[in-house]
């Protein structure tokens, strides 16, 4: 049985710029090796924005578990809030805005797994 407690994850500062904590990857447990994707929670703050970037073969899913913001997605935009879950493409410039007072907070869904080669800052 594999059990994550986000209680004890170790955050860190992304390469598009968001602070995350890599709740199950394949790569890091050996239980949850068979899985065909990773989770990560996300944290951006007040007034902040992630760093335009784009996964180039995965798909991602952003599910909005506290704040509000704005998400760009090529040449999209849309405001987000608690509750939403967010498609984002394989190959598609993105970031995230967080346009309110407390902490955006986000599960990022990615399938197949994160990997490092996959990203691009732009």
């Amino acid at each position: 049985m594999l059990i994550k407690d986000i209680q004890n994850g170790k955050y860190f500062t992304a390469m598009d710029n968001t602070v995350l904590c890599e709740l199950l990857h394949p790569a890091n447990e050996d239980e949850a090796r068979k899985l065909p994707f990773s989770i990560a929670h996300a944290i951006v703050k007040p007034g902040e924005t992630s760093l335009p970037h784009r996964l180039k073969t995965s798909a991602e899913v952003y599910y909005i578990l506290e704040g509000e913001g704005r998400i760009y997605i090529n040449d999209e935009s849309a405001a987000v809030h608690l509750g939403q879950a967010i498609y984002i493409p394989p190959n598609s410039r993105q970031y995230i805005q967080n346009t309110g007072n407390s902490d955006l907070k986000f599960l990022c869904v990615v399938h197949p797994m994160w990997r490092r080669e996959d990203e691009e800052v732009l």
